[in-house]
C-alpha cells in the first residue's frame, strides 16, 4: 500500500485487509464511474444505526424527539466534515481535474460523503464490530457530551439545519386550509422537501395541523423529521 494510505490508516485507527476498499472510499464521483457513492450509501446507513444505538444506551430516559434531534446534530454534514478534517481526509480524496481545481476536497459535503464511504468500507472489510468501534472513536466523545436538556431547537429549525447540512434547499411550507370559527381556528399546512435518497422524483411531503399557522408549520416539520428518520 502507498505510504500516503498507510498514514491515513494510522489516522483512522484501522488497518484494512483489502486496501482497495479504502482506495475506492476515497474516490470522488468526479474521478470516474468507479467511485465511492455506493460505499457512501452503505456507510450512511451504518452510521445512523450505530449512532441511534449509542444514543439509546447513553440516554435511557430521553424522549424520542430529543434523541432524534441529537442524532441529526451528530450525523450532520458539518459534524462529519469536522471529523474528516481531523483525520486528514482532504489531502487523500481522489478527484477529477476540474473538481480538484475547484477545491472540492475542502468542502463540507464531499468530506462528509467520503467519511461515510470510509465507514461503509470498514463495515465490508472488518464487519459491524470494527465499524462500531471506529464510529465510537470519532463521534463518541461528542455524543456522550450531548444532553437532551440542551436541545432547544424547534422542529422547523432542526429540519432546516438538516436540509442545509446535506446541501439541499430549505423546506417549503404551504397553507392548505383554514377551518372553524375565528375563536377556534384550525390551520392545515404542508411541508415539502426535495427528493431524498430512496424517494421518487416528487420528494417528500407531510402535513400538520394547529391552532395557528406557526403551530401547524411546526407540526408539519415534526412529521417531516419523523419521515426522514424512518427513511434512515
Amino acid at each position: 500500500m502507498a505510504s500516503g494510505l498507510q498514514t491515513l490508516e494510522r489516522a483512522l485507527g484501522y488497518r484494512y485487509r483489502d486496501p482497495a476498499l479504502l482506495e475506492l472510499a476515497l474516490t470522488h464521483r468526479s474521478a470516474g464511474a468507479r467511485n465511492n457513492e455506493r460505499l457512501e450509501f452503505l456507510g450512511d446507513a451504518a452510521l445512523s444505526c450505530v449512532v441511534v444505538e449509542m444514543l439509546f444506551k447513553c440516554f435511557g430516559e430521553a424522549e424520542v424527539g430529543k434523541l432524534h434531534l441529537m442524532k441529526i446534530d451528530i450525523v450532520s454534514n458539518t459534524s462529519l466534515a469536522e471529523a474528516a478534517r481531523g483525520l486528514g481526509l482532504p489531502k487523500h480524496i481522489r478527484l477529477g481535474p476540474v473538481a480538484s481545481k475547484g477545491g472540492v476536497q475542502h468542502q463540507d459535503s464531499p468530506l462528509a460523503d467520503c467519511l461515510e464511504a470510509i465507514i461503509g468500507s470498514i463495515l465490508l472489510d472488518g464487519g459491524m464490530d470494527a465499524c462500531r468501534e471506529r464510529i465510537d472513536a470519532w463521534f463518541g466523545k461528542r455524543l456522550r457530551a450531548a444532553s437532551p436538556g440542551k436541545i432547544s431547537k424547534d422542529s422547523k429549525t432542526a429540519l432546516q439545519e438538516y436540509m442545509q447540512g446535506r446541501g439541499q434547499p430549505v423546506p417549503v411550507y404551504r397553507l392548505l386550509k383554514t377551518e372553524g370559527p375565528v375563536h377556534r381556528r384550525q390551520f392545515t399546512v404542508s411541508c415539502s422537501v426535495e427528493r431524498l435518497e430512496g424517494e421518487d422524483e416528487s420528494g417528500l411531503e407531510r402535513t400538520g395541523r394547529g391552532s395557528s399557522r406557526r403551530k401547524a408549520e411546526q407540526a408539519a416539520a415534526a412529521a417531516m423529521l419523523e419521515a426522514i428518520h424512518e427513511q434512515g
